[in-house]
């Protein structure tokens, strides 16, 4: 029994591994389909990869899935106020992501991007621009990370390598599966 389940807070939600890989003209973010929780898998074919904005962002999320649709919909009211400013929604979300008292207790990072950018959101205040166009979040995210930074310099498709990466994660951690979604985004 974990330190959560004997605090009688539940058994702890873990979880995925999302990645996004930007590459050319190209920018994926993928995912997984595993919801476990403690050492049992809830659900093998959740979709945490999706289109905001209009189709203009997409975005993934890792961590609780009542938190992350919470973060989706205030992005997209972000993002509805800043059109087109994908860097600006994001600050303001985690602005008040760290500032209100009921966004501050949800348990979730994001991956976002669109044809310029990719970021990451936490509860922290955090928006992070990956140094190399690449970025894994989650329980598997640093396997895909290291696989995609690998794969990076091969003549694959930001899409071939997000798959790859996804796979290699799939391998190694308990918590992520292969049922991918990905979604991209091609600039024009």
């Amino acid at each position: 029994m974990s330190a959560r389940e004997r605090n009688g807070l539940g058994p702890e939600w873990h979880g995925t591994t999302i990645i996004g890989v930007r590459k050319g003209d190209s920018v994926v973010v993928a995912g997984d389909g595993q919801v476990s929780v403690g050492d049992t898998v809830m659900k093998a074919n959740a979709r945490k990869v999706r289109h905001l904005g209009g189709g203009s962002v997409i975005a993934g999320f890792a961590g609780a899935t009542a938190d992350a649709f919470t973060l989706f919909e205030r992005l997209e009211a972000k993002l509805e106020r800043h059109p087109g400013q994908l860097t600006r929604a994001c600050v303001e979300l985690a602005k008040d992501w760290r500032m209100d008292k009921y966004l501050r207790q949800l348990q979730a990072m994001m991956i976002v991007a669109d044809k310029s950018v990719t970021l990451v959101i936490t509860g922290n205040g955090d928006v992070l621009e990956p140094e190399h166009g690449v970025v894994g979040i989650g329980s598997g995210g640093n396997y895909a990370l290291a696989a995609a930074r690998a794969l990076e310099d091969q003549d694959l498709t930001a899409e071939e390598i997000a798959r790859r990466a996804m796979a290699v994660a799939a391998d190694i951690c308990v918590y992520t599966n292969g049922n991918v979604i990905v979604e991209s985004l091609d600039a024009e």
